[in-house]
């Protein structure tokens, strides 16, 4: 795999409290973490870098000292430009207040910690503080699976049904995070934190089912390459999550490990009689009850943003070409991209810095070379709409009042932030676009064989679709889009997917019509809604896939009530040019911080609280 190579440097990783305030001060001893190697490469946004004093590219104690022995300097004095930048209260003197703000911009964070809601950043601050473990996150994880997925908690009428394998290995790995974490210090902001994969990426220490009961045996021998990078860079791979069997639809009706003939549905944990949307449902339902730190997803026609969307979360839809699709059961190669789906802009970004890199096993990833960011991290910012130029078509907002009620709230934002908002008319050719059709039927079978080929267990008895069908050990309900999908011939899928194909060429035109209608408006996004409350908004999601271009979705809003008090959202959607996530996610941060959208589902809070499980 193309990793960076990490070198280490003493930093300390942390955020000030008073105790590493006073010491600096006052020489007084403080109970902080002791300063350890960590690596250039534990990439951090701005905010946690931009005020370093001593050149190493972080906040840590060593800023902390500098800024001390420049207490009480002023804009007189002939020092004042080596410290002028922390003056943070801008009144011309370096003072303890400005000490106590450049503390905070420190991962380091002695406080309560609780995993409900909490960052990557709030996990990495606990644990370079000492306060709690990987292990100690991965078990609050496990018991919240263990106490909320399969049962019906009061004030819901379903089961969220989010995890289909919790992994048995996963405190193993957690207590190496921890191990790495004493040795080497944050090595990684992925250190220690819990991952949910949907079923259909391989890893070698659970099965990868993709949510058919067919494929209970298939323990792969390899993780998919996406993975690689996640353990690479730390994280703990905790649980598979549930999606729409072999990533079909919306629904997320899956059948691995039931009875043959039985199904099961995942809930939204907003409004539990309502889907959590697909395919990628596990991963969107999981995520937001807070049932891991980040997860992620696979999206061939919506199957990251619309789960998303329903569950108030961050879903990155990559570029065709920056994640590698080896090892993850596939749907449509023409259009099938994974990414995180996540809780914060930040923990997105994070993620997606760990998975991206060409891999000689999915040839479409060389298009990536010198395009790719050192992190994407560093184009999170608060400023980042001020001059921005932002596109919009009108037809594709829809007529949802509810839904048109945020967007308009949304543009209003956007241009109090600074950015300019151009009304587009939508160019010739822009229908085709968004009515071109998924690959999923005419190139499933074609792939799904070669996956067979190369990945598939050989414990695994059923490795076709006929054999599939003749097991019965699947969502039977969709018997007949099997039995379609196993009548594709070759011819077929050449015409539609091959070099020449109709399909090839239709998604190839689409992105350079989309691309030239941002360069022709000078335009750094394209935003619309993703989708309304539980429902689709038209032919929305097809922009991104049919153009290869990247997406990132996120909450603009909520609509109205769910259950048990829990309210139900709504997502804005942001598309770019070709490797243009690093300035989505910019983008994507500023709205974020300035509307602080997402909301907790209320049925689901710390264990031991008010709302408990049924059983």
């Amino acid at each position: 795999m193309n990793r960076p190579v990490f070198t280490r440097r003493r930093v300390l990783t942390g955020t000030a409290t008073l105790g590493i305030l006073a010491l600096c001060v006052t020489g007084a001893p403080a109970a902080y973490a002791e300063p350890v190697d960590a690596p250039v490469s534990a990439a951090l946004p701005p905010f946690y870098t931009q005020l370093d004093l001593t050149g190493d590219g972080l906040v840590t104690a060593a800023d902390l000292d500098v800024a001390s022995a420049a207490l009480g300097t002023t804009s007189a004095d002939a020092a004042w430009g080596s410290v002028k930048l922390i003056d943070l209260d801008v009144d011309g003197e370096i003072t303890v207040a400005d000490l106590a703000a450049l503390s905070q911009r420190m991962v380091y964070d002695d406080g309560p910690f609780d995993v409900v809601e909490a960052t990557t950043l709030d996990m990495q601050a606990a644990m370079n503080a000492g306060v709690t473990t990987s292990v100690e996150i991965t078990q609050s994880y496990i018991d919240r699976i263990a106490a909320y997925d399969r049962t019906v908690v009061t004030g819901a009428t379903r089961a969220l049904n989010s995890i289909i394998t919790v992994s048995d290995v996963a405190l193993k790995a957690a207590a190496d995070a921890d191990a790495e974490r004493a040795a080497n210090g944050m090595t990684s902001l992925l250190l220690g934190v819990p991952i949910a994969l949907k079923d259909n990426y391989d890893t070698v220490d659970m099965v990868t089912t993709g949510g058919c009961g067919c494929w209970n045996d298939n323990q792969t021998s390899t993780d998919a390459f996406m993975v690689e990078g996640l353990r690479d860079a730390g994280a703990v791979i905790l649980a598979k999550a549930s999606l729409d069997e072999f990533a079909y639809g919306f629904a997320s009706e899956f059948s691995s490990f039931q009875p043959v003939g039985s199904t099961l549905l995942v809930a939204s944990p907003y409004d539990t009689s309502k889907t959590a949307g697909g395919s990628s449902g596990g991963t969107g339902a999981a995520i937001a009850a807070n049932l891991a730190g980040i997860g992620f997803g696979t999206d061939t026609g919506g199957s990251i943003r619309v789960p998303s969307s329903y569950n108030q979360l961050v879903g990155i839809r990559p570029t065709v070409g920056l994640a590698s699709r080896d090892g993850i059961i596939p749907l449509a190669l023409s259009q099938d991209t994974g990414g995180p789906i996540a809780r914060s802009v930040i923990d997105a970004a994070v993620a997606l810095d760990a998975v991206v890199g060409v891999d000689p096993a999915d040839a479409v990833t060389s298009r990536q070379a010198g395009l790719v960011p050192s992190s994407y991290t560093s184009e999170l910012s608060d400023t980042a709409l001020q001059g921005a130029r932002i596109g919009y078509i009108p037809s594709m907002i829809g007529n949802n009042a509810a839904t048109v009620g945020l967007w308009n709230q949304a543009k209003a934002t956007l241009e109090a932030q600074g950015a300019t908002l151009v009304e587009l008319t939508a160019p010739t050719g822009f229908s085709a676009v968004l009515n071109e059709g998924s690959g999923s039927t005419n190139e499933f079978k074609h792939d799904l064989d070669q996956y067979v080929a190369t990945h598939l267990s050989p414990k695994v008895t059923q490795r076709s679709i006929q054999q599939i069908l003749d097991g019965g050990n699947y969502v039977t309900s969709r018997r007949s889009v099997y039995v379609q999908r196993n009548g594709v011939t070759d011819k077929v899928y050449q015409d539609w997917a091959g070099v020449e194909g109709s399909h090839t060429k239709q998604l190839a035109a689409g992105k350079v019509l989309v691309t030239k209608l941002m360069d022709d408006n000078d335009l750094d996004t394209i935003i619309y809604p993703s989708t309304n409350a539980y429902g689709t908004i038209g032919t929305n999601m097809r922009l991104s896939p049919n153009t290869g271009m990247p997406a990132v979705t996120l909450p603009m809003g909520t609509t109205g009530a769910g259950q048990g008090g829990s309210s139900v959202g709504v997502n804005l959607e942001w598309l770019g040019r070709d490797f243009a996530e690093g300035t989505l996610l910019g983008l994507a941060y500023d709205f974020e911080q300035a509307t602080h959208y997402r909301t907790a589902p209320v049925l689901y809070p710390a264990l031991g609280s008010a709302v408990t499980p049924l059983g």
